[in-house]
């Protein structure tokens, strides 16, 4: 992936899934204090509150596996030396990959075959929720992609690499 471009997608994609965990920490955060105050619900909000959750995740899969972050054990990896982990990394990555590029494939299948559903309250198209979640699975195919890529010449990309990328300054 190419250096500039790389790190706009990785910038973006942290944007995008920090903005729908926003969304939906204000949508539950909203819907609760209006029945608090014995108010009515929010239309939609637990149908939106799923659908932005599954977008987030998505997008939340893209970094964690370009990055390595997720959770994992290594209690194999430990004892290897320098070149079996690489080539653990690299069985590992290639796995993944495995099990992304189909899945985002069956998400844009979903997407397709949605036609006319909508949500419950307000009929807020479905199709709009599935391709946003779709896009994030593609992305996290193509960054897994990107990691393969990165690990295969040596280089695994880090949370250390995410601090450095110089779009992060003044961020909070």
């Amino acid at each position: 992936m190419r250096q500039g471009m790389g790190r706009r997608l990785l910038v973006v994609t942290e944007v995008v899934a920090a903005v729908f965990l926003l969304l939906i920490a204000l949508l539950t955060a909203a819907n609760v204090m209006l029945r608090d105050f014995g108010g009515p619900s929010l239309p939609d909000w637990y149908d939106g509150s799923r659908m932005l959750q599954g977008i987030a995740l998505f997008w939340g899969i893209a970094l964690t596996t370009y990055y390595g972050s997720h959770i994992c054990v290594d209690m194999l990896w430990e004892y290897l030396h320098q070149r079996g982990r690489r080539a653990l990394d690299v069985l590992a990555t290639s796995l993944t990959a495995a099990f992304l590029i189909p899945t985002a494939w069956m998400v844009w299948e979903k997407v397709a075959s949605t036609g006319t559903q909508g949500t419950n309250d307000l009929r807020l198209p479905l199709v709009w929720f599935y391709a946003a979640a779709a896009l994030g699975m593609t992305v996290a195919a193509v960054l897994c992609v990107a990691r393969l890529a990165l690990l295969a010449r040596g280089h695994a990309p880090s949370m250390a690499d995410a601090a450095a990328l110089p779009e992060h300054e003044g961020r909070v």
